[in-house]
């Protein structure tokens, strides 16, 4: 396993922290933040959610660091602590999930749909300004760092018992020994093995034939941005037969915290951006990002009464080696408290929430508005 090794954190920087200095601690630990964020993300879902458990990480390394007695890495003892933590929280709330697994296809003339209740939601990850690494985290691995974020694979783990999920990222996502995870979840290395045969049958049936990093590569870095600016002028132009084109056939469409999502076939898709929104109701403007190692499609729509574009809702993309889109999630960032099911046929004249304005936009580096001059 690769890491930090006992040497690291042997000296005057570990006996100072142990002796109190909290800035020394600060030291130690700060490497090691954003590789431990990504941990919690894939074991819970949620930024939001890993950052409260990488608090909690912290916390209790530091109660606990005088029991620190280097047999292992820093490293390796962080990651137990986190692990642990994350599936404390897993007990204390319902798994999170995407709307395709949530429940069928929904008929876009039956309008939206009412939100259900956001911790249910798989949550976006940006994974560029939390600095995550390309490549394998260790030889031992299987999935690179930024696979083992794409919401396919978020999704696939999401549906895993919370000891599985576990296993199969401490050893496929990060190398750790079968002899290691078992350590870090007090069990057998038989159990281990068993435990990762059974997560990688279950993941292995829901992931797509490639990621969305092998995808890249094989498209290549100029015909992959040629797919997102073919589908982001098609809809700039509100040309529905040019973004129905830039879909594949089983396309899905789906708008979390609402639990329904239409697609399954292009009359449907049509259907849907008829009804929604490339109906001419609204005016949209975008900004690219990535999330979850994808590309992203930030878009704000026009509100007369701020007189400036809002957040609407961060949409990820997912594309095929046919040069279309096979999967479009819109992390909505809007008020979901009404009860009124009308409310959400017209969802963008909603306020924009805070928090979820945070997670799906502020934690990306992107703007509370856009003036119509920046357009």
């Amino acid at each position: 396993m690769t890491g930090s090794g006992t040497t690291s954190v042997h000296g005057d920087l570990l006996e100072r922290a142990r002796g109190g200095d909290d800035g020394a601690f600060r030291q130690l630990v700060e490497p090691f933040r954003r590789e431990l964020h990504a941990h919690c993300y894939r074991m819970l879902g949620s930024a939001h959610d890993a950052e409260d458990a990488v608090q909690e990480t912290l916390l209790r390394a530091w109660k606990a660091l005088e029991r620190f007695e280097g047999r292992s890495s820093l490293r390796s003892w962080l990651y137990k602590i986190a692990t642990n933590v994350s599936l404390t929280a897993i007990e204390r709330r319902p798994k999170r999930v995407v709307p395709v697994d949530y429940g069928p296809p929904t008929d876009p003339h039956d309008g939206p749909g009412e939100p259900v209740v956001e911790s249910v939601w798989i949550e976006p990850y940006p994974d560029e300004n939390l600095g995550l690494e390309d490549g394998l985290a260790g030889p031992e691995a299987r999935y690179e760092q930024r696979e083992a974020v794409e919401l396919a694979f978020i999704a696939a783990t999401q549906l895993l018992p919370a000891t599985q999920r576990a296993v199969l990222i401490l050893r496929e996502v990060l190398g750790f020994s079968a002899a290691e995870v078992a350590e870090t979840l007090d069990t057998t290395t038989a159990s281990v093995n068993s435990a990762l045969q059974r997560a990688r049958a279950t993941v292995e049936k829901r992931m797509p034939d490639q990621t969305q990093q092998e995808t890249a590569r094989t498209l290549g870095d100029e015909e992959f941005r040629q797919v997102v600016d073919r589908y982001v002028d098609a809809w700039d132009r509100s040309d529905i037969d040019g973004v129905v084109a830039m879909l594949t056939e089983d396309a899905a469409f789906s708008m979390p915290p609402l639990a329904s999502w239409f697609g399954r076939s292009s009359e449907a898709l049509r259907d849907f951006l008829q009804v929604g929104p490339l109906s001419g109701d609204w005016k949209w403007l975008h900004r690219e990002v990535r999330a979850n190692g994808q590309p992203a499609l930030a878009f704000y729509c026009w509100h007369d009464g701020a007189g400036a574009y809002l957040p609407f809702a961060l949409n990820v993309l997912t594309i095929e080696n046919n040069k279309r889109i096979s999967d479009v999630t819109c992390f909505v960032c809007r008020s979901i408290e009404s009860d009124d099911n009308d409310t959400y046929k017209r969802w963008p004249e909603e306020p924009v929430d805070p928090r979820r304005y945070k997670a799906f936009f502020g934690d990306f580096g992107l703007p509370e508005r856009i003036e119509a001059s920046e357009a």
